[in-house]
């Protein structure tokens, strides 16, 4: 999910790494003929300045990584998307440079441990800039208006994807995840923040300015009067989708701060505590809505729910019997499905950024 809004602000130089901290180690579909067009009308941007990717660009093995605020896990997939290997790691926040050592030793270990080399796809909480090369909107900010894709490059001396996290998520989903099969998914994030993704017959859309799918920072839709003009978001605006739907977010609808848990929230409403039921019913109105206002506009096969929200098992079905009024048909009939494959999603949507040597093919746009 894009997770902020600051500007770019020329090209950073690289990052000399030799002074990174050290870190420390946590063990632990091809398109049908309609769908054509819409891919070569908003199919990922090329960024100024990218290498050629003609070195390992399949492979046998793929490496993802999802770049967290305070860890960076790390899986190796097979050629047939099997789980080869995962591991957790410390993310030195603020600390770019060590940042960079951490990924580039991880997959040195994992490759030295499989004996296997592998492509690498990175997901970041933010976005690149098409223009710019320069990383954007991250809520880990140590990362805004650094060159992370070159200097990833020549850390690893290969070629690297990098992805918006919520991109990843949605990729995972719908190549062998809850949206397996279905030809357009939408993937929402409902956790910290609200992002999004969306993918057409296995592959992402990223779009001219590679913020498809983010819908957390459009106006939550059918505003009531008590919902004008909205809680103030860190974007600058009010009453954005993040700012009714996120996990804070329902944690202060139901108390005076945002420490208790959307599961714990859940509970309490089954339970008949007036405060949690209000505050549930209010998030299934807001959500059906939101999800409304995507199914207007994209008419998805399927929507992916995930993030720590998306754990409230009563969304599957409340959710889309309210959405109908919204919707700008005679029926409403968009399944609404929780994440297969959980809070591994992102990672294994990063792996699958690239192809494999007799795998299916990455979700990329060559």
């Amino acid at each position: 999910m894009i997770a902020g809004n600051l500007p770019s602000t020329g090209v950073a130089a690289p990052v000399p790494l030799t002074d990174a901290a050290p870190h420390h180690r946590c063990t632990e579909h091809s398109f049908n003929s309609n769908c054509q067009g819409l891919r070569a009308a908003v199919s990922l941007t090329p960024r100024p300045g990218k290498r050629q990717e003609s070195r390992g660009k399949t492979a046998s093995m793929r490496i993802g990584i999802d770049l967290g605020g305070t860890k960076t896990e790390f899986i190796a997939l097979a050629a047939d998307g099997a789980t080869r290997l995962r591991e957790r790691l410390a993310t030195p926040a603020g600390d770019y440079a060590a940042t960079i050592r951490v990924i580039a030793e991880g997959v040195r270990g994992i490759e030295a441990r499989l004996e296997t080399p592998g492509t690498v796809g990175i997901g970041i909480p933010g976005s690149v800039s098409s223009a710019t090369g320069l990383v954007r909107n991250a809520n880990s900010t140590w990362l805004n208006a650094r060159p992370l894709e070159r200097d990833l490059q020549q850390a690893l001396d290969r070629p690297v994807r990098l992805a918006n996290d919520a991109n990843c998520f949605t990729l995972s989903e719908a190549i062998d995840g809850a949206g397996a099969g279905f030809e357009v998914v939408f993937g929402a994030i409902l956790g910290t923040g609200v992002g999004g993704g969306l993918a057409v017959g296995g592959r992402l859309l990223a779009g001219r300015n590679a913020i498809a799918g983010e819908w957390g920072h459009n106006p939550l839709p059918w505003p009531e009067d008590d919902e004008r003009p909205g809680p103030g978001c860190y974007c600058g605006r009010r009453g954005c989708i993040e700012t009714f739907l996120s996990g804070p977010a329902l944690a202060r609808s139901c108390t005076a701060g945002d420490g208790i848990r959307a599961e714990a929230i859940a509970a309490g409403a089954e339970a008949g505590e007036p405060a949690a039921r209000r505050a549930i019913a209010r998030y299934e109105q807001r959500l059906a809505r939101a999800l409304a206002a995507v199914v207007n506009l994209v008419d998805p096969d399927v929507i992916v729910l995930g993030g720590g929200v998306s754990n409230i098992g009563t969304l599957y079905e409340r959710v889309p019997a309210l959405m109908p009024p919204w919707v700008f048909a005679d029926r409403a009939e968009t399944p609404i499905r929780p994440a297969l494959h959980g809070d591994s999603s992102g990672v294994r949507g990063a792996a699958w950024l690239w192809p494999t040597a007799g795998g299916p093919s990455g979700g990329v746009p060559p």
